[in-house]
């Protein structure tokens, strides 16, 4: 009856272990997939490097700059100034023409009558009044609206023809991205993924540390029940069974994310502020099945090599060790004392490289994360005419956890293996 109550409350407890290790694995995937896309229409290609959306903020800049000009007083000034020149210079042109000696009748007949009624004097103190006409008419507000309009479409022309190859990339992929997550425009669709991602991210920890409360609550039950010999094996078995869904959530979920993104850059062209933000340099987020995965995907043999490593040295043998461990408490001596079970069990510990792979990704992270932070520091430029900040969202990943909560456990129960053996023995 102790053994049965022992296991019925264990497998409840395993159960929503199991639950908990689905739910985080689920939410992770899901993770993944929403950075992906977040990342791909953020992404500095379709952003900062794109010369189609450069296009559209300096034309929206000289379009504004077109429609709001006006000519200022001194500028008035100087063009009546540039237009009363320019008149003299045409009086004395035309004074200079008349003036020259004429051959034919008809040529000396217009000069008298130039000499006759016309005075080059009066002329020039008429240029004034003609100069101010033009300026009106020039600064009218009719004219003024017609030379806009001139000026802004053969400008709206002009950048029409500058073409960019990834434009019906960018308009392809934020399409599809707008009609999945059901958004209308970029603003919308940051805001609903940084929305979804913080309620994702909130609740994998919170599943985590739930996972870890399940393991906890196991070990907890040893001391208890650490002079219930008789339920030791009961209890054993049962947590090689947590012990396994730690590792199989641990290896398949996420446990390193690298996100680097160009959080903003402001930059002054024609007094106007052109604003790039959210620009994604880098992302790409791993679980250690899936770094294994990759690795073996590689056309190089040594990378193909650690990859194979990884799975056998990793994740298979961790396997093998927990059912021989069981094997040799449960089955019958044949098979339990059999050498192959029993070198499982108890001598290939130093085969298993689980806690060197905990050690290797601590350190690849802080490794990788100081690389990138000093990368991005140089980056981060502040000055009148530009101004840029970056962040590096580079993180471990709740996986991490939950795979360092198997190898403390794994390393607990190698630990209580002897003694079990031990008592077993000693009976």
């Amino acid at each position: 009856m102790a053994k049965i109550l022992l296991i019925l409350g264990l497998g409840i407890l395993l159960a929503g272990e199991s639950y908990f290790g689905y739910r985080l694995h689920t939410l992770s995937s899901e993770q993944e997939q929403i950075k992906e896309d977040y990342s791909m229409v953020n992404n500095i290609t379709f952003g900062l490097f794109s010369v189609d959306l450069w296009r559209e903020k300096i034309a929206g800049i000289v379009t504004q700059k077109i429609r709001g000009f006006k000519v200022t007083d001194a500028q008035k000034k100087e063009m009546r100034i540039q237009i009363e020149k320019q008149l003299h210079g045409m009086v004395d042109q035309v004074v200079r023409e008349f003036n020259k000696p004429q051959q034919s009748i008809g040529g000396k007949l217009k000069k008298f009558a130039f000499k006759q009624f016309v005075d080059p004097k009066e002329l020039h103190q008429q240029v004034p009044a003609f100069a101010k006409t033009i300026i009106d008419r020039i600064n009218s507000p009719k004219s003024t609206k017609k030379l806009k309009n001139i000026a802004a479409s053969k400008f709206e022309e002009l950048a029409g023809q500058t073409y960019d190859s990834t434009q019906v990339a960018t308009n392809t992929v934020t399409k599809q991205m707008y009609t999945k997550y059901d958004v209308s425009d970029g603003e919308a669709f940051n805001r609903q993924i940084e929305t979804r991602l913080d309620t994702i991210r909130r609740i994998t920890y919170n599943y985590a540390y739930v996972m870890l409360g399940c393991m906890v609550s196991a070990l907890l039950l040893w001391v208890w029940m650490r002079k219930q010999v008789h339920l030791h094996i009961t209890l054993f078995v049962m947590s090689l069974l947590f012990a396994l869904v730690l590792l199989v959530v641990g290896v398949t979920v996420s446990i390193i994310e690298v996100d680097a993104r160009l959080s903003s850059l402001d930059c002054f062209l024609m007094g106007e502020k052109v604003t790039f933000q959210n620009q994604v340099l880098f992302y790409q987020s791993k679980s250690i099945f899936g770094i294994a995965e990759s690795l073996i995907r590689q056309p190089k043999p040594d990378a193909v090599t650690v990859g194979i490593l990884i799975i056998l040295f990793v994740i298979i043998l961790p396997v093998l060790r927990m059912t021989a461990r069981g094997i040799h408490l449960l089955c019958k001596p044949l098979i339990a004392e059999n050498k192959v079970t029993r070198y499982l069990a108890f001598e290939s510990d130093k085969w298993d490289m689980a806690d060197v792979m905990v050690v290797g990704i601590l350190m690849t992270y802080i490794g990788l994360n100081g690389i990138l932070q000093s990368q991005l520091a140089d980056l981060n430029i502040k000055n009148e005419f530009l101004s840029t900040a970056t962040v590096n969202y580079t993180s471990l990943q709740p996986g991490y956890i939950i795979f360092v909560g198997y190898v403390t456990f794994a390393y607990i129960l190698s630990y209580i293996l002897k003694k079990v053996t031990c008592n077993i023995s000693g009976q």
